[in-house]
């Protein structure tokens, strides 16, 4: 049978992207007009905005309001802050929106036509016949690789030397996604190369918008492709091994090569590339930045890395958590987990483009335009969090946070959008954590803050320096 598949991209070159968005600029303020707010050119604003676009959307919110239109570089977007706000664009009018056509475009050329890039049928379709394959029971087979692959890394570790936390994660992270996602070895494939590819390929979103109009030979595009041809090598090979051999053992790549809907449809092996390199992708960056920032607020508050490890040791006596612990116990690892994720949503603004117009909080909104929510932002307001920059895990027990508005906490977005890999990214944060924690207690090993970096995704902009004590030695 005949799927839908996505349109085409036809945005690659810098010229035309520039052009188009132009031109619906234009067409847009000609007809229906734009929000309030500053979409006047402001060379300033530009500068300031890869380094300080948390304050940006901050001023412009006090100054505007929950919806305001705002340029950047040559693209005027509207921006939508707030738990209302976040509810209507992820949940309650989630279908005026398209998400291929927002910005999520400019991930296309490194991660293709994934859940991420896609819309409507092709979408959907996709994500039902993936969504089996993250079920409890196959999250139990990734637990087991979780824990292995903790506990090594925690036993190369030297207790008091400075540690880059955030690079340590990643290792793990990425070693996690190759053997529970794809079955890979590791070792043999090397884990950290593979990290290293995704974090030059997505270096190229944390540049200033003037380099990514360059093209040719050293260009920040151009190495941003040369790292998705290497991973593609890495996981097309392996594709094309198992299908002719045939898949093999429990990981989610072999489920996924012979996952079939009701209609008898399948991945083809270039839908199967897509999403794979999507799953590796979402499956190590978000949950390593998660741990690190993590790590990070427990070295500065030591009376809460206190508790939980104390909770540790009460609930699990130094043995690993099992399956029941870790879906539905541990409440103060979890109260912590959750803290670090409304302070470091792992993706810190939501992308779209507006199918038809709508009005919002007196102000209407075009069809044709780019349109971002915020989590970062609604995540900080005082009137939705008091206290809203201080880290305090115990406004996040259970029932603390059944009682907060609709789209209020959006960490992994929502509605039917919401991450597809949110339960294992988040077990696995929980893995990884618990197991450190029984053994070390954390410190930082500097004073300065921890600076934010915004590149598609949320990370520690100079990683996370730390040492590890060990619980035994303070006893």
């Amino acid at each position: 049978m005949k799927v839908p598949s996505p349109p085409a991209y036809t945005l690659d070159n810098p010229v035309v992207k520039v052009l188009s968005d132009v031109r619906d600029e234009l067409r847009l303020r000609r007809s229906e007009g734009l929000p309030h707010g500053p979409t006047g050119i402001n060379p300033g604003r530009d500068l300031r905005w890869f380094r300080e676009t948390p304050e940006i959307l901050f001023e412009a919110h006090r100054q505007y309001g929950p919806v305001f239109a705002m340029r950047t570089f040559h693209t005027v977007s509207v921006w939508m802050i707030g738990p209302e706000a976040s509810h209507f664009v992820t949940v309650s009018d989630a279908d005026k929106f398209h998400w291929r056509e927002g910005m999520y475009r400019e991930l296309i050329p490194f991660l293709g036509d994934g859940l991420i890039t896609t819309d409507e049928e092709f979408h959907d379709r996709s994500r039902r016949l993936m969504l089996p394959v993250f079920h409890t029971e196959r999250l139990a087979v990734a637990t087991r690789v979780m824990v292995e692959e903790a506990d090594r890394a925690l036993d190369g570790l030297e207790p008091r030397n400075p540690v880059e936390f955030y690079g340590w994660a990643r290792k793990i992270g990425m070693r996690v996604a190759m053997r529970a996602l794809f079955g890979f070895d590791p070792d043999a494939m090397d884990a950290a190369e593979a990290a290293a590819e995704f974090e030059r390929g997505l270096s190229f979103f944390g540049r200033y918008f003037g380099f990514w109009m360059l093209r040719g030979p050293g260009s920040p595009y151009n190495e941003m492709r040369a790292s998705r041809r290497r991973i593609v090598e890495l996981v097309g090979s392996e594709i094309a091994r198992r299908r002719q051999e045939g898949p093999e053992g429990e990981d989610i790549l072999s489920l996924l090569m012979l996952a079939e809907d009701e209609d008898g449809w399948r991945f083809s092996d270039e839908q199967l590339l897509d999403h794979a390199i999507t799953l590796l992708f979402a499956g190590h960056d978000t949950t390593t930045t998660t741990i690190a920032f993590l790590l990070y607020e427990l070295g500065r508050h030591p009376e809460w890395a206190t508790r939980v490890s104390d909770e540790l040791e009460a609930e699990l006596d130094g043995a690993p958590a099992d399956e029941e612990r870790l879906f539905s116990g541990l409440p103060v690892l979890e109260q912590a987990l959750d803290e670090t994720l409304r302070l470091y949503p792992p993706v810190p603004m939501g992308l779209r483009r507006t199918i038809e117009p709508f009005e919002f909080a007196g102000q209407r909104v075009p069809a044709g335009v780019a349109v971002q929510y915020c989590p970062w932002v609604t995540h900080r307001l005082p009137d939705v969090f008091e206290d809203p920059l201080s880290f305090r895990p115990e406004r996040m027990t259970r029932e603390a946070k059944a009682r907060l508005p609709k789209g209020a906490y959006t960490p992994f977005g929502g509605g039917r959008r919401i991450c597809i890999g949110k339960r294992f990214g988040y077990l696995e944060a929980k893995v990884i954590a618990s197991r450190l924690l029984q053994r070390f207690d954390p410190e930082l090993a500097t004073d300065s803050e921890v600076r934010v970096k915004w590149a598609g995704t949320l990370s520690p902009k100079d990683g996370v320096w730390m040492r590890m004590r060990e619980r035994e030695a303070r006893a």
